[in-house]
């Protein structure tokens, strides 16, 4: 039986924040930028805009980037999730850690901080560690108590 972590709430939130955001801030500056007549008056001399104004005219484009770049990478994260099924806990589709590979479970932060640390050895024998958080994904308990079951 799998059991998945999905991107958490608080995460996704937080996204659509600052999306929100950013195009509002990209309407204003066009607002202020080119449909405004009194700010444009206001802050063009001798026939030039000064820097306010060039702001205010530059700014909802790359406001608009950053909300498009934003919206690409929520697109790309609602598909992340964490794996923990019978050979072992798949991050994601490069990382895999197999339950016979954790060496300790430092879950003594998990009721307090909403985190705890995997240290396992790797492919190589290198020793490495991972801090998950549920402030990045959602039904970490029940991950948790499928890794003790796993390596108990």
């Amino acid at each position: 039986m799998t059991i998945e972590a999905p991107v958490s709430k608080f995460r996704i939130r937080n996204l659509l924040i600052y999306i929100i955001a950013l195009l509002a801030a990209a309407g204003w500056f066009a607002y202020d930028g080119f449909l405004n007549e009194k700010f444009i008056a206001e802050h063009t001399k001798d026939g030039k805009p000064d820097s306010t104004l060039a702001i205010n005219q530059i700014g909802p484009f790359v406001f608009l980037a950053a909300g498009a770049a934003l919206i690409a990478y929520l697109l790309i994260l609602k598909k992340r999730k964490i794996v923990a099924d019978d050979t072992g806990l798949i991050i994601s589709s490069k990382r895999a850690v197999p339950y016979d590979s954790i060496e300790k479970i430092d879950k003594t932060n998990f009721k307090d901080k909403g985190f705890f640390v995997i240290t396992f050895k790797d492919a190589l024998g290198n020793i490495q560690e991972i801090k998950l958080t549920d402030r990045k994904h959602d039904n970490l308990s029940a991950i948790l108590e499928r890794l003790i079951e796993k390596i108990s």
